[in-house]
């Protein structure tokens, strides 16, 4: 990322619920997904965002139209969305999954070691992960305020 910008990057971080991460690779993980697997070396030159969620999550719910949102609005610039559940009983996540419209990647880690690996600090957690397979940011919960501020990360990484 050019010096530019990467403060660009940060000053829009700054004000959020946003962390700037320390730049490295992001944990690599193969899951389940609602059709097949995912693995995270299929997206490399994508822009990740990768949502962690939970049934019992009332902000996950909340979370779920604006990635659909985003899906379709950034879909052909190069944005992917991996959202990972964590419950331990899958028949909860397919029958939150009923009810809530998705058109992004739904993957399940029961075990919950690819929340581990990423050091999830709270519910919903994501991670912007860029073309290039480093981490650069995470922010923890959903709330209205952040929307603005997540969809400019997202912006700032695609054009890169």
């Amino acid at each position: 990322m050019k010096f530019v910008q990467m403060i660009c990057f940060i000053t829009v971080l700054m004000f959020s619920n946003m962390v700037v991460a320390d730049v490295s690779d992001a944990p690599a993980f193969k899951l389940p997904a609602l059709l097949g697997e995912v693995e995270l070396a299929n997206f490399r030159g994508k822009v990740v965002y990768l949502d962690f969620w939970a049934s019992w999550c009332l902000p996950c719910k909340k979370s779920f139209p604006w990635m659909n949102e985003m899906m379709a609005a950034y879909k052909d610039k190069g944005l992917e969305i991996v959202a990972i559940n964590l419950d331990k009983d899958k028949t909860k996540a397919d029958a939150f999954l009923k009810k809530v419209e998705t058109n992004f990647t739904i993957a399940f880690d029961q075990q919950g070691d690819s929340a581990k690996a990423y050091k999830l600090r709270g519910m919903p957690g994501s991670y912007l992960i860029g073309r290039d397979g480093k981490l650069y940011a995470s922010h923890i919960g959903f709330r209205e305020k952040d929307k603005p501020i997540m969809e400019q990360a997202i912006q700032q990484l695609l054009k890169q």
